[in-house]
């Protein structure tokens, strides 16, 4: 059963969304295509996948939805990953080769300590300032690459340097690797001579959920924080699956049919869902520089960034929501350069960052 209700998107939404999908379906054949990924069933795989996450929609307690953290075998878990993390890759290459970088900005590709890592510095940007930024992909797939457009367009719009971290991924490496990675690099600035206060830490969806948890690991190691931080449809509570979460999967056409309820516990692993650096909802947020919050009230996150934001302001951090009516899970980077929704929250960020930065 497909949970998304494709009546409740705006015509332009859904036209890239279509798009987006029916790219990735053709790079998932691809990759099934290839001899080395032929031994798995993959049509009995993909059902037990979609009567999972029918399943997960129609949880009516936790324990239903904790059921299905054991649905998959671990071989079948690490299938999805590869499967998804390529048609990432491949589909993020084609944006790519369609939208080059400009000449004038600089790819450097780098490791930290073990951890590859990718420089981009625009020519307006100040060498003094980083955006040190975590990109998105449910803690399972995802590189500076799949995100390269839209980290070049942050640094170009805020004039800033971009460090992108390729921190390690489940189910591979779960939880606390991928933090671990995270809160590695930022020491590396320091120790680089990069002053906090010229810092910003960013990132979307899990790479939102890097930085809110980056941020509270740095402020309990006693560790300067950065000036401030922003996320775009962070992922902030795993504690629970709340009514609106799911609600919300029948106007969100990049989470709601794609079978999530896997990557939970390919991330957590066997840790406590209710730990604060999994669930930085539940953390004690007091003592956190400001921070910026963009989604959009129809995606799935919704929930997870207003948690958070009403934690925070709890707390006295000085934190913003900002709010789209109608966009995709992560219009920032989906609809950049198409909708207009994406151009103006960049421009957003950059006044929020013109703020803490000048």
């Amino acid at each position: 059963m497909t949970i998304l209700d494709r009546s409740k998107i705006r015509p332009d939404v859904l036209k890239l969304a279509d798009q987006l999908q029916e790219r990735q379906m053709k790079i998932i054949l691809k990759f099934l295509s290839q001899k080395e990924n032929q031994s798995m069933n993959f049509p009995s795989l993909w059902k037990k996948v979609m009567d999972g996450n029918e399943r997960f929609f129609k949880a009516k307690s936790e324990n239903e939805v904790e059921e299905l953290f054991e649905l998959l075998t671990d071989k079948e878990v690490l299938f999805l990953s590869k499967m998804l993390r390529f048609a990432f890759e491949e589909s993020a290459n084609i944006d790519l080769k369609e939208n080059p970088i400009p000449k004038d900005v600089i790819i450097e590709k780098t490791n930290i300590g073990g951890i590859p890592a990718e420089w981009q510095t625009p020519p307006n940007a100040k060498k003094e300032n980083v955006l040190l930024y975590f990109h998105g992909g449910g803690m399972i797939m995802g590189s500076p690459n799949t995100h390269r457009l839209l980290t070049v367009a942050l640094g170009q719009a805020i004039k800033m340097r971009v460090l992108s971290v390729d921190y390690r991924l489940a189910p591979e490496y779960p939880f606390p690797a991928g933090l671990e990675d995270c809160i590695a690099v930022y020491k590396w600035l320091l120790s680089a001579g990069i002053k906090p206060e010229n810092i910003i830490i960013a990132g979307d969806s899990a790479g939102g959920y890097y930085t809110l948890t980056t941020l509270i690991q740095l402020r309990d190691n006693g560790i300067n924080l950065p000036a401030g931080a922003f996320c775009l449809a962070p992922a902030t509570d795993f504690s629970t699956i709340d009514d609106n979460f799911l609600q919300n999967g029948e106007t969100d056409p990049i989470l709601a049919d794609i079978g999530l309820f896997w990557w939970i516990p390919a991330y957590v692993a066997s840790a406590d869902r209710s730990n604060p650096l999994i669930s930085p909802a539940l953390a004690d947020l007091k003592g956190l520089p400001p921070i910026l919050i963009q989604a959009s009230k129809i995606e799935m996150l919704y929930s997870h960034a207003k948690r958070f934001y009403d934690q925070a302001q709890k707390a006295g951090v000085d934190i913003t929501l900002q709010t789209w009516d109608d966009m995709v899970h992560v219009f920032q980077g989906f609809g950049l350069n198409v909708l207009p929704e994406a151009k103006e929250a960049i421009e957003k960020i950059k006044l929020f960052v013109q703020n803490l930065i000048h």
